[in-house]
């Protein structure tokens, strides 16, 4: 036994004769160390962090390959219709870039991005009532790396963060890689229920839990298409304020409502406490990937920090050819010729619902992309997806927007991209494969009698049509 102060040296260099002798091992076998941590088919498994094992591949990320096919209509990804875009305008522009300022525009540039742009961002959400210092925009590479940023900044494993029921994919996925829980509130045409948020965050407390903020798409919502209505935004804010959790405000659809001006932003009716997400990538083009947050002071410089070290700086090219384009181009006309589009294919998507769809349900967007479709009892979205790719028609399961599984009987269309004939085309697909599960399910019986619920979840949740 060994004494109180007898030294440990000897069993540390048992150890480090161990480790050695690993080594040599390693050198004359380098396969025989790596199935030490890991297995055949993956030799490096076990030297993963812990926060990789909620990092799951897609159940439906290899039909989209399929999907994608000229064939198939894809009513699935939310792409915008980047024809209609003046193609040769921004060409000249990124010439012009290039030859008279290359040196800066293809250089680092700061890490909060470039001030021209984020005075003109200050300008763009005017609109929204939102009136900020370019001193509180940090630019970010597309807002899905500001949402990366707000999680890194706030989430310890094990977190509360609130969300609608359905939320964005994107955010549940960052959510879930920062390893926290996400708890959903109920939705219905007027957007988040403010009532069913306060019995959560009460639940939530009563259990010993604190959201560390609410998550929030507030306009034409990804993927209800439902819009949080005006009477509802200050009861949601008074609910956050009042249990002390801050808002994270996703508003990438804000510009494009097809009736009117937009509804005040929830950052302007709380400056504190709330952090408000924006893109160039509904109103302009994906392919700059350059986004914003808006944040308070204090919560701003920690995002700055955390992008340092995540990008070190946003480019410069993209941003400098986005404030050209916003200071050289009628780029509020070119906005309202996307809201014309985008209204056609969604009254096209309407309309094809209600003359081949009827028994379904779905919600009735005022702008953005996305229908939320409800199917009738007993059909499972996910399970018949492999049939409806099958008969050349492709959209995204309901599943995909729940943190706990849910959704089963729900699916997302996006009508952004097709034109108003393929989308008519895409419906009339799916309403055969819907009809097909019917004949089945009358002949066999239901489908989702035996589906699993995850952490209380429901495979037949309610949509947000459902108030």
């Amino acid at each position: 036994m060994r004494q109180p102060h007898e030294p440990v040296i000897p069993r540390a260099a048992e150890a480090a004769a161990a480790a050695g002798a690993r080594a040599a091992a390693a050198s004359a076998d380098p396969g025989a160390a790596r199935a030490a941590v890991g297995n055949r088919l993956d030799p490096w498994l076990a030297a993963y962090a812990e926060r990789t094992r909620s990092m799951t591949t897609s159940e439906i990320r290899a039909l989209f390959s399929v999907a994608n096919r000229p064939e198939v209509v894809s009513l699935a990804g939310g792409m915008p219709y980047l024809p209609a875009l003046p193609l040769e305008v921004i060409g000249g522009i990124a010439q012009r870039l290039v030859a008279e300022r290359g040196a800066v525009a293809l250089q680092y540039g700061s890490g909060q991005g470039e001030e021209v742009l984020r005075e003109q961002i200050v300008q763009v959400m005017t609109a929204q009532g939102i009136h900020a210092s370019p001193e509180d925009v940090v630019v970010t590479t597309g807002s899905q790396q500001a949402l990366d940023l707000v999680a890194r900044v706030f989430l310890d494993p094990g977190d509360v963060v609130v969300a609608e029921a359905p939320s964005y994919v994107g955010a549940l996925n960052v959510f879930r890689s920062y390893q926290a829980d996400v708890v959903h509130v109920a939705m219905d045409a007027e957007g988040l229920q403010p009532q069913a948020l306060e019995e959560t965050l009460t639940a939530l407390a009563a259990a010993g839990r604190r959201a560390k903020f609410l998550y929030t798409v507030p306009n034409h919502h990804n993927p209800a298409g439902v819009t949080l209505s005006a009477a509802r935004r200050p009861q949601v804010l008074e609910v956050a304020r009042r249990h002390g959790v801050l808002v994270l405000e996703d508003d990438p659809y804000a510009l494009l409502g097809f009736d009117g001006d937009p509804l005040p932003a929830l950052r302007s009716l709380d400056a504190d406490g709330v952090v408000h997400l924006g893109s160039f990538s509904k109103t302009f083009a994906p392919g700059f990937r350059v986004g914003w947050a808006v944040a308070p002071h204090a919560v701003r410089e920690k995002l700055v920090m955390a992008a340092e070290a995540s990008v070190l700086c946003p480019t410069s090219f993209g941003q400098l050819a986005i404030a050209e384009y916003l200071s050289t181009y009628d780029w509020r006309g070119q906005v309202k010729v996307f809201r014309e589009l985008y209204r056609e294919r969604r009254d096209a998507t309407l309309q094809a619902l209600a003359t081949h769809l009827p028994e379904a349900r779905w919600t009735h967007p005022e702008g953005g992309f996305y229908v939320w479709v409800t199917l009738p009892e007993g059909l499972d979205a996910t399970a018949m997806l492999p049939r409806a790719v099958t008969a050349r028609v492709a959209y995204v399961p309901g599943t995909a927007f729940y943190a706990d599984d849910s959704g089963r009987r729900h699916l997302r269309l996006s009508y952004c991209f097709p034109t108003p004939e393929r989308i008519v085309e895409g419906v009339r697909r799916l309403a055969g494969v819907v009809q097909s599960e019917l004949e089945t399910q009358a002949m066999f019986g239901p489908v989702l009698g035996g589906s699993a619920h995850v952490h209380g979840g429901s495979a037949d949740a309610p949509g947000p049509e459902l108030a």
